[in-house]
């Protein structure tokens, strides 16, 4: 069907946020899984050129989790952070950090809006500690990773009968 795959990432003039909207040809219940089950993680979170391996991945409320993308140079980057909720199929709220930037913690809730059609659209809340650290994120490639890790997800959601 593939009606509306833009991607969309507003940086929020008011508060120190992002908002991400994106809409899928899948479910919210496959479009959750995808977020939780850590053998789908792996095969779309992030840009094309990275690969990314899991070392914890507790996807339940008050789990936690951390995980590494590491480029062709070798170069690694690190991720962790905490469930706060998870609600099958309509929602997680959750803490993101880059270890490089360990003070820069954002706290992040995504909401899995059914569509007609076995649509879903995904809003996305990310929420950081200043107008800085907002602006540092939007500048860090995070563009990249989002909308190529979204048309990962297209793919993975293509093959998955969730």
């Amino acid at each position: 069907m593939n009606t509306t795959l833009a991607t969309s990432i507003t940086a929020d003039p008011m508060v120190p946020a992002i908002r991400i909207i994106r809409e899928f040809d899948a479910p919210p219940a496959a479009v959750y899984r995808a977020h939780v089950d850590p053998e789908l993680v792996v095969r779309w979170l992030g840009p094309r050129r990275l690969t990314m391996t899991i070392q914890r991945w507790d996807a339940q409320t008050g789990g936690g989790y951390r995980y590494t993308h590491v480029g062709e140079d070798r170069t690694e980057h690190h991720f962790f952070g905490s469930f706060h909720e998870l609600r099958e199929g309509e929602r997680i709220v959750q803490t993101f950090t880059y270890e490089g930037f360990p003070d820069a913690v954002a706290i992040e809730t995504m909401t899995f809006v059914e569509l007609p059609g076995g649509r879903t659209r995904l809003e996305a809340f990310s929420l950081g500690e200043s107008f800085e650290v907002r602006d540092a994120m939007l500048e860090s490639g995070m563009e990249e990773g989002v909308v190529q890790g979204y048309e990962r997800l297209d793919e993975v959601l293509a093959g998955s009968t969730a």
